[in-house]
């Protein structure tokens, strides 16, 4: 059934977008929001997802935070909003051209929204993590949201990715899985969002 939504480990991307060093102090909730993303890098690893990681402007904004676990990931670097660099797309070709985006990262107003934009015109599924986007002020972060919504993102959870691409506690990884989530999720202030609507 076209537009459910429904993700699968067998089609999908975890797309890691700019969670930078420069950023740490700015970011509205960085700390769970790397946090939440590690955990999806996490299950992306045992559940065999390839995961293709961005940094903005490595040079004046610095690498990858070490927290997200990233360290095996060759960091594609660009200077335009969206993710869709040349590398990033050439990648996504070698993949065989995932169906589904899984997305998370930083900032929701620009790189994720123009990712999101972009994704969506090449007819991919784009499924963002909300407790794992941010932006500098929270007013950005939820009317980019919304705005994503509107344009027909799915919105979603870590936790609730974690359960969806395991489908069932027979799943052969669902113990590992299962421990990822261990400790629920922080709240990172989506409870405004819902309030908004």
């Amino acid at each position: 059934m076209a537009g459910v939504g429904r993700l699968s480990s067998k089609d999908a991307v975890l797309l890691l977008c700019d969670m930078q060093e420069k950023f740490r102090p700015n970011i509205f909730q960085f700390t769970n929001i790397v946090s939440n993303a590690a955990r999806l890098l996490q299950a992306s690893r045992v559940l065999g997802i390839p995961a293709i990681l961005t940094e903005q402007y490595p040079k004046g904004l610095g690498p990858t935070v070490p927290e997200l676990g990233a360290g095996d990931l060759k960091p594609h670097a660009k200077t335009s909003f969206t993710m869709m660099s040349e590398d990033v797309v050439g990648e996504l070709q070698a993949l065989g051209n995932p169906k589904q985006a899984i997305l998370c990262g930083i900032e929701a107003h620009a790189c994720i929204a123009c990712t999101t934009f972009d994704l969506l015109e090449k007819g991919m599924e784009v499924h963002i993590v909300a407790d794992a986007v941010s932006s500098r002020s929270q007013t950005d972060r939820l009317f980019a949201l919304s705005r994503l919504r509107q344009s027909g993102a799915f919105l979603t959870t870590t936790e609730a990715v974690l359960l969806q691409l395991v489908q069932d506690s027979r799943h052969p990884n669902f113990k590992e899985i299962q421990a990822l989530m261990m400790q629920p999720s922080p709240d990172t202030g989506l409870m405004a969002f819902f309030s908004a609507l």
